[in-house]
């Protein structure tokens, strides 16, 4: 297995085109059959001459690829560069012996019902999953039906990684690139699923950190939250209101994390219903979207259900930066003896970047200190794709790293 990568900044889609085709090429000393572009928003005007003028050098390798705010890859020197609401364009190979290929885009509309059998969701993938296939997965952002698409794939493929982000739109026409094979689409999802020789690693960094005591749901309805207990309290009298046990959470805060929980407080669900210790990565981040001060609910951007695990999180630049290097660095310590990795892929929400950290390129930076001079690739998505525990979600704020490398001999 062989992966390169090289991102562009030149405003000419031809030469930019040209320059991280060479590049890859010369890195790559064979013949790729996988290709991943990313392409910023600046080039909307020009995403029908994108495959057309990649069909000719690439050979037979199998297109996938959007548009993106931004783009994300390696210079010709080596270093990796966040590109941010300026033209670029980021292309990945990759030469995958013994990986089978099977790109796809489906149409949010055509669908299976969530109560179909797994046989109607490997239909229009086309892969079994006997093959054990992991997704990369990319997808207009203005399809309402992404939580239905990840569910699916979760009930038909539950041993699948599946790892993407939601595409940029230009601001204008406020549409987007999807590239699929030899095909441009402009709505649904594109996607590729890769099986036999290859494993994905998700690494999903939220950009948040617990504050205060694990509460447990005691009356809610879909989204609202009335009532709430400590975690270890089985006593339905110790119940309160979600707005009483912030207040007094709030008293116990320093001056800076009550004046950040003015304006980036979330809530955290707990993704298992048997872990007694939750740490930092079991829970899904959801954002606190209203209060009801008349009678102390809370509502947040995710269904509940009574029984489930809650805590409040802050999310800031340093909360970020240190999620990242201990996600990073612990994924390095635990797979020391394992093959290593030949290519990776960042999905980072268009939210990070400069608009969250004080230096451009941090996540990448993180990246590269933790794990090396890997092939990394990558855009700035308008919502992120990757597990919390076994289930696969859509993010905001975060960013989704697909490490990919060799099965285990």
């Amino acid at each position: 297995m062989k992966w390169a990568n090289a991102v562009s900044t030149h405003p000419s889609l031809e030469l930019a085109l040209r320059e991280v085709v060479e590049r890859v090429l010369t890195q790559l000393e064979a013949a790729p059959n996988l290709a991943i572009i990313f392409i910023s928003s600046a080039f909307a005007s020009e995403y029908s001459r994108v495959l057309p003028l990649l069909k000719g050098p690439l050979g037979g390798a199998h297109i996938i690829g959007c548009s993106g705010s931004g783009v994300i890859g390696r210079t010709g020197a080596g270093h990796l560069l966040e590109v941010e609401e300026t033209a670029g364009i980021s292309l990945t190979v990759a030469c995958l012996p013994d990986v089978n290929i099977q790109g796809f885009h489906l149409s949010i509309e055509e669908l299976p019902d969530l109560d179909s059998p797994p046989s109607e969701w490997t239909e229009i993938i086309g892969v079994s999953p006997a093959d054990k296939p992991h997704f990369l997965l990319m997808a207009d952002p203005f399809a309402s039906g992404m939580n239905d698409l990840l569910q699916g794939l979760d009930f038909a493929y539950p041993e699948s990684i599946k790892v993407g982000g939601l595409a940029g739109i230009e601001s204008i026409s406020r549409s987007c690139g999807l590239f699929c094979g030899q095909q441009l689409y402009r709505q649904g999802v594109v996607g590729v699923a890769l099986s036999g020789n290859i494993v994905i690693d998700a690494i999903v960094a939220q950009g948040c950190r617990p504050i205060g005591p694990t509460f447990r749901v005691v009356e809610g309805d879909r989204n609202v939250v009335t009532k709430v207990a400590a975690q270890a309290s089985q006593d339905e009298a110790d119940a309160q209101t979600p707005l009483e046990a912030l207040q007094e959470l709030f008293q116990d805060l320093d001056e800076t994390d009550r004046q950040l929980a003015q304006e980036s407080l979330f809530i955290g669900l707990a993704q298992s219903s048997f872990k007694q210790a939750l740490g930092q990565g079991d829970f899904l981040i959801r954002n606190l979207v209203g209060v009801d001060p008349k009678v102390g609910a809370i509502a947040i951007a995710d269904r509940i259900r009574p029984g489930q695990r809650i805590q409040f999180h802050l999310r800031d630049a340093h909360t970020a930066k240190d999620e990242l290097k201990t996600l990073l660095e612990t994924y390095r310590l635990d797979n020391q003896t394992r093959v290593s990795p030949a290519g990776a892929l960042l999905f980072a929400c268009n939210g990070r970047g400069t608009n969250l950290f004080d230096l451009p390129s941090c996540d990448t930076q993180q990246f590269n200190q933790q794990l090396g001079p890997i092939p990394l690739g990558g855009f700035f998505c308008s919502g992120e794709i990757g597990p919390v525990g076994n289930t696969t979600f859509l993010h905001g704020f975060t960013s989704v790293f697909g490490i990919c490398r060799e099965l285990e001999q």
